[in-house]
């Protein structure tokens, strides 16, 4: 399972450190893809087939359907972990995620997201995250 929260610097060539943990569930190739809330969504090869899978069943005649599998395959690319753990992220991924210098990498139970620092740390600020409201919402969805 992916869990915790590292942070990372991308080097000018687009290069960054992926945490060793992190590297053990993804495995030395895995998919990097456009995430949802402009931060980077990272599949094992596993769960890159069950979420391809998800998105394959969805109808062709929806629109909405269509927009959404587009969004995911469009974006993605197969990345390897060089000899020092990194990975180079394309500039067309960077430039979504607004990802320039510092990330953070964290781990979300069966995929990685990779996000700029600034967005993260204002996507988890209190100014921003109501965790009451947020315990509310998932106990209409039965959790």
């Amino acid at each position: 399972m992916l869990l915790g929260e590292y942070n990372h610097n991308i080097d000018q060539k687009g290069r960054v450190s992926i945490p060793s943990k992190f590297r053990e569930d993804l495995g030395s190739t895995f998919i990097v893809t456009k995430g949802l809330d402009n931060c980077l969504f990272a599949y094992s090869k596993q769960e890159w087939e069950k979420f391809e899978t998800k998105l394959k069943e969805l109808p062709l005649t929806n629109a909405n359907a269509r927009n959404f599998i587009r969004f995911f395959f469009a974006g993605a690319t197969e990345c390897e972990v060089d000899k020092q753990g990194r990975i180079n992220i394309p500039q067309t991924l960077r430039d979504y995620a607004s990802l320039t210098k510092e990330t953070y990498i964290i781990g979300v139970a069966t995929r990685v997201e990779i996000w700029d620092k600034e967005k993260w740390e204002k996507y988890t600020s209190t100014d921003n995250m109501d965790v009451n409201e947020i315990a509310i919402q998932m106990s209409n969805l039965g959790i």
